[in-house]
């Protein structure tokens, strides 16, 4: 008889003693969990930081950073930076409103530094696996699609746009440097020099493509070239353009484009 009752009672204290234990799991989670403010805050301090990798740790975007290596990174940068330097030194959140597995959060961000004027911008967040990260189910399923390859596809695609917008311009930045040179064109230098073409437009690092334009004695004609940096990485297509405007392109690996 005496068995039988310590029996029951070592089965009820230790039913108890895990209840307890769940409950007590439970409440730590609850407390560590961090809000949806918390997750918007921590991003954009990050971001401010330049700490981009633990910043879109943060978002549905993880997977698109945490495999990147640190050449990949620095190829990066120049939309990561385009991004922070929107990022004031401190943010004010506004507003709260959690739905389910949905929640968002409306941030206080001035227009710009040099103005009081005050602009509320939401941030979109979903709970995963009991944490709450940036983004939307869309766009999460848009980067588990794409991958590693997410934002350096972006940026291939930015910095091939960018370039062949260059490249449409320059006839009409050779025509006004001719104006006031004899009829002559500029190579790049000149055409910097002139203040015709922002270096940063032309600068491999933020541009992700080397470009040149050679002119021949007499300077009637010139013949502008872009080839990406690291081929595969902040470009893939290479260009050629002479003075009549045509342009052609093709993927070769990264080598210049010959003419037929």
């Amino acid at each position: 008889m005496f068995h039988s009752k310590s029996l029951c009672f070592y089965k009820s204290f230790s039913i108890a003693l895990l209840v307890i234990i769940f409950a007590s799991c439970f409440a730590v989670n609850a407390q560590t969990q961090r809000s949806p403010s918390d997750v918007v805050r921590d991003f954009y301090k990050a971001m401010h930081e330049r700490r981009f990798k633990d910043a879109w740790s943060m978002t549905v975007y993880k997977s698109a950073v945490e495999n990147l290596t640190a050449e990949e990174m620095e190829d990066l940068r120049p939309i990561f930076e385009g991004q922070a330097a929107e990022v004031p030194a401190q943010i004010q959140i506004d507003t709260e409103k959690i739905s389910g597995n949905t929640a968002r959060v409306f941030v206080q961000i001035p227009l710009a530094d040099a103005t009081p004027q005050i602009t509320s911008k939401p941030a979109d967040l979903i709970l995963v696996d009991g944490a709450w990260i940036i983004g939307t189910e869309a766009e999460q399923a848009n980067v588990k699609k794409a991958g590693a390859r997410y934002f350096l596809d972006a940026l291939i695609d930015l910095n091939q746009s960018s370039t062949e917008d260059l490249l449409k311009r320059l006839i009409a930045v050779q025509a006004l440097y001719a104006q006031t040179h004899n009829g002559a064109f500029g190579e790049l230098k000149d055409l910097i020099n002139a203040g015709l073409i922002s270096p940063d437009t032309v600068d491999p690092k933020s541009s992700g493509y080397n470009s040149h334009i050679v002119v021949p004695p007499g300077g009637k004609t010139f013949i502008a070239t872009a080839e990406p940096t690291r081929y595969g990485h902040t470009g893939k297509l290479s260009y050629w353009m002479d003075q009549t405007g045509a342009i052609k392109s093709a993927d070769n690996g990264g080598k210049s484009v010959q003419p037929k």
